[in-house]
């Protein structure tokens, strides 16, 4: 007697894409949110007040300092960090909750934060993305138009010491060729979602002693 209803649940898992900035982190994680149903963006929690048409929990969880330092404190973050006087971390428990749910969990974010989050989520698939060359990185951030003149300088100073975190990660895509790069991500996150580590069997399976 057969039957239609799949042998194996998949367990869900956290996507780490990073590399020196403009080179096209965004890129990476909006083409596998627009091509996969089971992934999902990692949403971080912060200091900062909303924007105009930001949705708590949707954009950030938006904390006071005194809850975040509180959450720094009972280790609830992979990672945190202080950006232009506010602070930014990633929950732990809103990513755990979603790979419990067998989600592919995405989360966009600069090498040092990639860094720390490999070491503390020993599952996580980490993704570097390697410019073609540090001039076609300095076009890429002067033609995004997101930063001032010293900000971009400030950035390029940083990236050497970024490329050289490379050994870190588990994969290393360079970003020449954007649809052959995006291509290769996505058969990244293809294969892993299909690591036998990861296959729940939907109903335990018969055991039979060896005779």
């Amino acid at each position: 007697m057969s039957s239609d209803a799949p042998a194996f649940t998949r367990r869900g898992f956290l996507v780490v894409v990073s590399g020196p900035s403009g080179v096209g982190k965004t890129s990476f994680c909006t083409h596998l949110l627009e091509t996969r149903s089971d992934a999902i963006r990692s949403v971080s929690a912060t200091t900062r007040a909303p924007r105009p048409g930001e949705v708590d929990g949707r954009d950030y969880f938006y904390l006071d300092g005194a809850a975040f330092a509180a959450k720094v404190a009972a280790g609830e973050f992979l990672e945190h960090a202080e950006v232009h006087g506010h602070r930014y971390g990633t929950p732990r428990r809103f990513v755990d909750a979603q790979v419990a749910e067998g989600r592919i969990v995405l989360l966009n974010i600069d090498v040092q934060g990639g860094v720390q989050v490999k070491s503390r989520y020993a599952d996580a698939v980490a993704i570097f993305v390697w410019p073609p060359s540090l001039d076609a990185l300095k076009v890429r951030l002067e033609t995004r138009a997101q930063d001032d003149p010293a900000e971009i300088a400030r950035r390029l100073a940083d990236a050497p010491g970024e490329l050289a975190q490379h050994g870190k990660y588990d994969y290393l895509v360079v970003n020449e060729d954007l649809p052959a790069a995006l291509a290769r991500v996505s058969a990244i996150v293809e294969a892993e979602r299909a690591r036998v580590s990861r296959l729940v069997p939907a109903v335990p399976l018969a055991h039979k002693e060896d005779r």
